[in-house]
């Protein structure tokens, strides 16, 4: 076994021990709170996150990057930091939807060499290392050619979507990882989004898809880089490599979403 797969299974397991500690505090349950337009936050994204942090950086002491902790410059000098969503599709989690996750993510040089996706309503793990391909549970998996194309449940009903469903069969679902690892299992074809997504969001899926034979990208085509300065991607699309094609080109004619500007207003300030 290689250092990268002993490191893989220890992440699964910390992801699945953060998992549980989700589904324990949804038992109890919880208070919610709003981060504005970051969206709702509760106790489950914060503690899981504590988990994480003290566990993962005990395990691989590098940097961090996770949508509950506050940045620390300090990242940008480490060749190595862990990019972590606690909980990826709180709004899910709030309405008792299965569509959320613990997304963990190891970043190496700007590129992530580990990837897994925990969802902790249903129990499955979605895992990969570069090189080594991705898993399901601890069986392989890949992608598949279709016409199913999952899209954010929030970005369906403001109408970003329209100019695909002629094209193909689109599903709402919540949490931006699990639609990617849905993608990486051959469950749909495509995943996209026309805005900006934060690093954590995409991360860990992105590889997982990458490892199971399809292609991620930003939304305009472009190699996805991580643990930037302003930890965020143009958009994500993701996809079996023949849907991507088709995908591409459709993004193409119809544009980035209007979000797009958060970026341009961000770095210019």
């Amino acid at each position: 076994m290689t250092d990268l797969q002993a490191l893989l299974e220890t992440t699964c397991r910390l992801a699945a021990e953060a998992g549980a500690l989700i589904q324990k505090i949804r038992t109890e349950g919880f208070e919610t709170s709003s981060k504005g337009h970051e969206g709702p936050v509760t106790r489950a994204d914060r503690e899981a996150d504590s988990l994480l942090k003290k566990e993962l950086t005990r395990l691989a002491p590098v940097g961090w990057l996770s949508e509950e902790t506050a940045d620390d410059p300090d990242r940008l000098a480490c060749d190595r930091v862990w990019v972590v969503d606690s909980l990826d599709g709180t709004k899910e989690f709030v309405k008792g939807l299965p569509e959320y996750s613990v997304a963990v993510a190891l970043v190496e040089h700007g590129e992530p060499v580990l990837g897994v996706v925990h969802n902790p309503a249903t129990g499955d793990t979605f895992a990969a290392a570069r090189g080594l391909g991705a898993r399901r549970n601890g069986k392989s998996i890949h992608v598949r050619e279709g016409n199913r194309l999952l899209a954010s449940r929030s970005e369906t009903d403001t109408g970003e979507f329209e100019g695909f469903v002629s094209a193909w069969e689109v599903e709402p679902v919540g949490s931006i990882q699990f639609k990617l690892a849905r993608v990486a299992a051959g469950e749909a074809a495509v995943t996209l989004s026309r805005g900006p997504k934060h690093e954590w969001d995409v991360c860990a899926g992105a590889l997982i898809v990458q490892e199971a034979g399809g292609i991620a990208t930003d939304v305009f085509g472009e190699r996805l880089r991580f643990n930037q300065p302003l930890p965020k991607v143009r958009g994500i699309l993701a996809a079996a490599p023949g849907a991507y094609i088709r995908a591409r080109e459709q993004v193409a004619a119809i544009g980035a979403s209007d979000r797009m500007s958060e970026l341009s207003d961000a770095r210019g300030s």
